[in-house]
């Protein structure tokens, strides 16, 4: 699927972070179809600079408000024209993009940095039948902003930071081996950073629970046309992050 291009009618644009925005979009036709883990490809400006897209991880999507929510970190010029948008200013969208999280009865998810975006993404979409717990991984206390975004979810929130001022000192992984053993987890998500991604699927494999990953990678056309994000996959594989992923069974990817 190619996605449609949708001129978005942004409804909300606030800093909840140092350098961290959350963005809601009138982009009826993405929210009615988007799925979780899926994402959105956004132009920035008219001119050629920036010249590629954005893509950014749906945080969240209304169907019944035409409504979707982007999660971004300002890291460059691109996401830095992204802040000065305003309610009734238009962004250029395209999605929704991307293969999505294949969901389970009871899922442990794992984020970390904007890769927590898809993460509140599951915990928001839960089906009947579905519960999840999640471990978000911050470096410290002033990052903690982000467990606020869950407080409206059913799902139970765990927190480590790297300096242990908050929740357990160490990394996601620090806590994961007790959390499986003292639940049936059908499945493990996790986005973020590769390491932190590489860990997680670790632990998951050692205790015989299937993982997922969400890549972030690079991306210029995001619908599989110019090879950018191209990765290597097992067995000698080449895979489309845009369009084969970016979720993919963490053993097709870390091998």
């Amino acid at each position: 699927m190619s996605g449609y291009v949708e001129q978005g009618e942004v409804v909300r644009n606030e800093q909840i972070g140092s350098d961290v925005w959350i963005m809601d979009i009138h982009a009826p036709k993405q929210a009615a179809e988007a799925k979780v883990g899926q994402f959105c490809n956004v132009r920035v400006a008219d001119s050629t600079a920036p010249l590629l897209r954005r893509p950014i991880s749906y945080a969240g999507f209304d169907a019944q408000k035409g409504i979707i929510t982007l999660l971004y970190r300002v890291v460059g010029k691109g996401t830095e024209i992204m802040t000065r948008l305003v309610p009734g200013d238009t962004l250029d969208c395209l999605g929704p993009l991307g293969e999505p999280f294949v969901t389970s009865k009871n899922m442990l998810l794992v984020g970390g940095g904007v890769g927590i975006a898809p993460m509140l993404c599951i915990a928001s979409h839960l089906k009947e039948g579905e519960e999840a717990q999640v471990i978000l991984g911050f470096r410290n206390e002033s990052e903690t902003f982000w467990a606020d975004l869950f407080k409206d979810t059913p799902v139970k929130v765990h927190i480590t930071t790297d300096d242990g001022s908050v929740g357990t000192k160490g990394f996601p992984t620090a806590i994961m081996p007790e959390l499986i053993n003292a639940n049936t987890f059908t499945s493990v998500m996790t986005c973020g950073p590769t390491p932190m991604m590489k860990g997680v699927a670790q632990v998951a494999k050692e205790l015989n629970v299937p993982c997922q990953v969400s890549l972030e990678e690079r991306m210029g056309c995001g619908t599989g046309g110019c090879l950018g994000c191209a990765c290597d996959g097992a067995g000698g594989k080449r895979y489309k992050v845009c369009k084969d992923g970016p979720v993919f069974p963490a053993e097709e990817v870390f091998f």
